[in-house]
């Protein structure tokens, strides 16, 4: 198992690997999450965002675990509170399908497989416990980096996927639970 699922004191899942904790975001991650969504390092991803565009989706994202039981997890380095970025399943009202998404928001905890090690634990916790044997990672098509990552976690392009993206340029990968392609 990619992680071990423990428990806050609210009851919500919290998740740990080797180095990391995927727990539920918490206002204090804001000003850190609004950091890099502000910056150019976003733009690969619909960045960058003004603050209140940023606020906006985190507000987004408690709304989506409360309303489907999960969302992006904040990821925290363990022995940690501090918020190093957001990983993992997501669906909001506008997307087609539950998407599997990741930012790490400082360049310096890039290039250690953070990302990987994250992506793959929510992952595995998603389709264990929401009953979805599917998810989808939509990426700008020269995002080279989340394409290494999506291949390594062994998503496949899905060329047929629907996007909520419009005329944007996008290369949709496909995510399959164990036993489910």
């Amino acid at each position: 198992m990619s992680y071990t699922l423990r428990q806050d004191a609210n009851a919500r899942p919290v998740l740990e690997t080797a180095r990391l904790r995927l727990r539920l975001p918490q206002m204090a991650d804001l000003p850190a999450s609004t950091a890099f969504w502000a910056s150019e390092r976003s733009h690969l991803m619909g960045g960058p965002w003004k603050a209140e565009e940023t606020a906006a989706e985190f507000q987004g994202l408690l709304d989506q675990w409360a309303k489907h039981g999960f969302s992006l997890f904040t990821v925290t380095r363990k022995g940690s509170d501090d918020g190093i970025g957001g990983i993992g399943p997501f669906y909001p009202d506008t997307h087609p399908e539950p998407e599997l998404g990741w930012s790490l928001w400082n360049a310096a905890d890039e290039g250690q497989g953070l990302a990987y090690e994250a992506a793959v634990a929510a992952r595995d916790w998603f389709f264990a416990t929401s009953g979805h044997r599917t998810a989808v990672s939509h990426t700008d098509p020269v995002n080279h980096r989340s394409h290494r990552l999506l291949s390594r976690m062994g998503a496949v392009v899905d060329a047929s996927a629907a996007h909520p993206y419009g005329d944007e340029p996008t290369l949709t990968f496909r995510h399959y639970a164990a036993g489910a392609a």
